[in-house]
């Protein structure tokens, strides 16, 4: 039975009962975009009322200027916005080339060891993220001693078990007919790759890097880790910058969490055919 429905029941108990669905989901939507809005309507505060402690969902001065003493706060602003571009989009390129690669091994090439292994990969998915985070620390600055530079914001995540998995299942649905008529025709590996099976997984690629861009910019935790100079900080470590131990310059830091937000809605929507085409993908048989 479908979640909201004009055939079912009485005509006035199903007037009710979508009413009652449609005010339901109303609510969860208004939720989830509250923070947003508070978000956005702070930014256009005072920014000599960045300490005041009366929030409201109006500001009673709408301006520009905490956008512009976001950027004159710090000569390191416009650098913050910079690291995070630079880290999340490597970090995207590099997981959607090396997952792409892993998937198509996984399903469509034969060795031996191929289940296990991927079991393993499987199984350092259930491992929580937080457990990692002191070996990995240890190995970047006590080992590889490389804390505070590019490559270790970004070798971390160079690729996840997610994106392989989800690459994987995705492949698994190409049907291998067409990789064996390939084959017959004499395309080695990497032609059947690159002129089959990627022009075929745009859909999945599309996803992965929607999702691999979010997760990399707004990534806090581990980027405050391993930084220790302002000039390599990513934007999200650069905003608490703005908190003090007696006062917090509120509204220039809702302005800058709204300049961070904005290349997460222009690649959303920029690319929200593809990824509304992969949640659906294996959805409807046939």
């Amino acid at each position: 039975m479908a979640l909201y429905s004009n055939h079912t029941g009485h005509p006035y108990v199903r007037r009710i009962r979508n009413a009652g669905l449609m005010i339901v989901l109303l609510l969860f939507a208004l939720a989830t975009l509250f923070p947003i809005y508070f978000m956005i309507i702070s930014s256009f505060g005072d920014p000599v009322e960045a300490g005041a402690l009366s929030y409201s969902l109006w500001p009673g001065k709408i301006s520009l200027d905490s956008y512009k003493f976001f950027f004159d706060y710090s000569e390191y602003s416009y650098r913050w916005l910079l690291n995070s571009l630079i880290v999340a989009t490597s970090v995207m390129v590099s997981n959607v080339l090396f997952a792409t690669l892993a998937g198509y091994a996984f399903s469509k090439i034969r060795f031996r060891g191929r289940s296990v292994l991927f079991s393993i990969m499987l199984c350092a998915m259930m491992i929580p993220y937080q457990v990692t985070q002191v070996p990995l620390y240890i190995l970047i600055v006590n080992v590889f001693q490389i804390e505070n530079t590019y490559s270790a914001l970004i070798m971390p995540g160079l690729v996840t078990v997610f994106n392989i998995f989800l690459a994987k299942q995705f492949m698994t649905s190409i049907p291998t007919e067409i990789l064996e008529c390939a084959k017959v025709e004499g395309c080695n590996q990497l032609q059947m790759f690159t002129k089959i099976v990627l022009p075929l997984s745009k859909t999945v690629m599309a996803v992965m890097a929607i999702l691999t861009f979010m997760d990399s910019w707004n990534t806090f935790f581990w980027p405050f880790l391993v930084t220790n100079t302002m000039d390599m900080q990513t934007i999200q470590v650069g905003l608490k910058n703005f908190r003090f131990a007696n006062t917090t310059y509120f509204a220039p830091m809702m302005a800058g969490a709204t300049i961070s937000a904005l290349p997460m809605f222009v690649l959303f929507f920029s690319l929200q055919k593809y990824f509304l085409e992969g949640v659906t993908v294996g959805a409807v048989k046939g």
